[in-house]
């Protein structure tokens, strides 16, 4: 019997049965990537510029194979799943763009006595190769995150997708060789959790860039000796209303940012903090909004919600709904599910130790906490081993200073929800949400270091 079923999660059957790689191919795709160490050190960066943009325009032309792929694979909505394609084109053009522009600096000595009349010139060099770990709620943009400025920094890859996502990993990586990386340059592996940490642990890998959960990032950090560290890991993240917010634009934020992707993202509005001056009126809204969502198939157009990955993630999302139902919370909308399909559900009067907000809840549930204190709120926020991103709506420019000066986050989104991202932009988070920043330019610096040239 094959290792690893992938079953596609709405209807339940059998997509592809495989077995993992094993700890000696692990080793035998590392020593071609030291091998094809050469190959980065002498490609100049035009070059590697020209492949990415390469990369980027097959990724555009095959856009519906890989939404395709991912909706099967995932139950990602189709729509969701082509956005996500488009994301990933902005990624690799963002990365192709970056690669001209690793750019040093030079020193001159005489800062400080004695005077040596020396110049110091800094420039950032390839670390050598990087294992990139993918989730898989966005197997081809999160990808790209990884291999487009691992790339472009000049190191090698060795690439590990989530077991589900092998098929969609398979064409982004022939997309790649495509676009001119060499096979020595980039390996794709799916290996169990014995020859993964062998690759974790093993001395010709520099850097690991992985996204996921705390409890594998705390068992690679354990395993990876001294190695250059990039997590990208959980959140719980709140989204803010206040009294003067656009309610009907924080409704619309939380049905886009809690609700897409059958809420399976890191950075979800997962704690809907709404003052009481406002709550009635947001709450009515969002119930109405939310009735009008289509659940049901992913691969159709108009489906917003399909299913999550797999039951066993159905499971502990419908559980923790009703542990916070027996505790006290109310229904407002929902708590139905058909298969792995969680309709979409609003809850209010959930306690704060409730593990359906104290915890990250990976599933379409929005969990509406009532607060009038400013001060309370923060504290509240704060509170949470997480500290990925947040957004408040609101008028007030000073409130908001305030609350990106004192809460927890990486990002603060004023008028818009904790889901905001830009290829471009720095992202991660504080706490147990991450070490290291991606977005292009920034994952370029963290996949480099500095090398001095004194003369």
């Amino acid at each position: 019997m094959a290792d690893y079923q992938i079953i596609n999660p709405y209807n339940g059957e059998q997509i592809e049965a495989y077995d993992f790689h094993s700890k000696e191919q692990v080793e035998q795709s590392i020593q071609a990537l030291v091998a094809g160490r050469d190959i980065q050190q002498t490609t100049p960066a035009f070059e590697r510029s020209g492949i990415l943009m390469k990369l980027a325009q097959l990724i555009l032309e095959r856009k519906e194979d890989l939404a395709r792929l991912i909706c099967e694979e995932t139950g990602k909505t189709i729509s969701d799943s082509r956005i996500e394609i488009d994301r990933a084109y902005n990624t690799a053009l963002s990365s192709a763009m970056e690669a001209r522009n690793i750019n040093g600096e030079a020193l001159d000595s005489d800062a400080f006595p004695p005077m040596r009349e020396k110049i110091g010139v800094v420039l950032w060099k390839p670390l050598g190769t990087v294992l990139c770990i993918t989730p898989f709620n966005f197997p081809v943009n999160i990808a790209v995150h990884k291999i487009g400025p691992a790339f472009a920094a000049g190191n090698t890859i060795l690439f590990k997708p989530g077991p589900q996502n092998k098929r969609s990993a398979e064409l982004l990586v022939e997309l790649c060789y495509q676009a001119g990386m060499e096979k020595s340059v980039l390996q794709m592996l799916i290996p169990d959790i014995e020859a993964t940490s062998y690759a974790v642990s093993h001395r010709e890998i520099q850097a690991i860039n992985f996204t996921g959960g705390t409890a594998a990032a705390n068992a690679i950090a354990r395993n990876a000796g001294y190695k250059k560290m990039l997590f990208e890991l959980g959140g719980n993240d709140p989204l803010i209303v206040m009294p003067d917010a656009d309610l009907d634009a924080a409704v619309s934020a939380t049905i886009n940012q809690r609700f897409a992707t059958a809420g399976q993202r890191c950075t979800a509005a997962k704690r809907l903090f709404v003052h009481s001056d406002v709550f009635d009126s947001f709450s009515n809204k969002l119930i109405i909004a939310t009735s009008n969502l289509t659940v049901g198939d992913p691969m159709q157009d108009d489906t917003f919600i399909g299913p999550l990955i797999h039951t066993a993630a159905a499971d502990e999302v419908e559980a923790r709904i009703e542990s916070a139902v027996k505790a006290g919370s109310r229904v407002l909308y929902g708590h139905k599910r058909e298969g792995n399909i969680l309709w979409p559900t609003i809850l209010d009067s959930v306690p704060d130790d409730a593990e359906l907000v104290a915890e990250e809840t990976f599933g379409p549930v929005v969990p509406l906490r009532k607060f009038d204190d400013e001060a309370e709120l923060i504290s509240l926020i704060n509170s949470s081993p997480f500290g990925l991103q947040a957004g408040v709506f609101t008028q007030n420019l000073a409130l908001a200073k305030r609350l990106y000066n004192q809460l927890d986050v990486g990002l603060l989104a004023v008028n818009d929800g904790p889901g905001f991202r830009a290829e471009h932009f720095p992202f991660g988070g504080v706490k147990e949400s991450g070490v290291g920043r991606e977005g292009v330019s920034y994952a370029i610096r963290e996949m480099s270091h500095q090398k001095t040239l004194v003369i």
